[in-house]
């Protein structure tokens, strides 16, 4: 075999391999609570109290979506007020279940000054509960909780 032959076999393989990777992570969806973590019993103890920290405002899934499907999109807003910014290093993902799941270093490339923006979260069946908590550079913290279901 010539040196020209052997040069063209090794640049097909590294593109067929470079193509499987690129396929994978293209066809998977970011797995955001694993199953895991879905069995723990839910803790329905809410956190709740008045706060003048950023807004937190759940897009998707929707308040009150009824099932959905999973991956799911999951996005959230953050508005600062009073002049104050958005402390993205701040920002808490909890997983509402006994023990509590900390899911902030998970989706912590997800996370910005305006929100959290994961486009396909992968989700299994059942009822979750996540809290969100997020400050502002003046130290005040806003929250929020939100609960969603997941289709079989």
């Amino acid at each position: 075999m010539s040196r020209a032959m052997v040069g063209g076999w090794r640049s097909v393989a590294v593109g067929c391999v470079v193509a499987a990777l690129l396929g994978v992570r293209a066809a998977s969806a970011f797995q955001f609570i694993t199953e895991n973590e879905a069995a723990l019993p839910l803790n329905l103890d809410p956190k709740r109290g008045i706060t003048r920290g950023p807004i937190i405002t759940v897009l998707s899934p929707a308040p009150g979506a009824g099932l959905i499907t999973s991956p799911l999109h999951f996005k959230v807003k953050f508005e600062s007020r009073g002049g104050a910014k958005i402390d993205v290093e701040s920002t808490l993902v909890t997983y509402e279940k006994l023990p509590a799941v900390d899911l902030t270093q998970r989706i912590r490339a997800f996370v910005g000054p305006n929100g959290i923006d994961v486009e396909d979260a992968e989700v299994p069946p059942g009822t979750h509960r996540i809290r969100i908590d997020v400050s502002d550079t003046d130290g005040r913290t806003g929250s929020v909780d939100l609960v969603f279901t997941v289709a079989n």
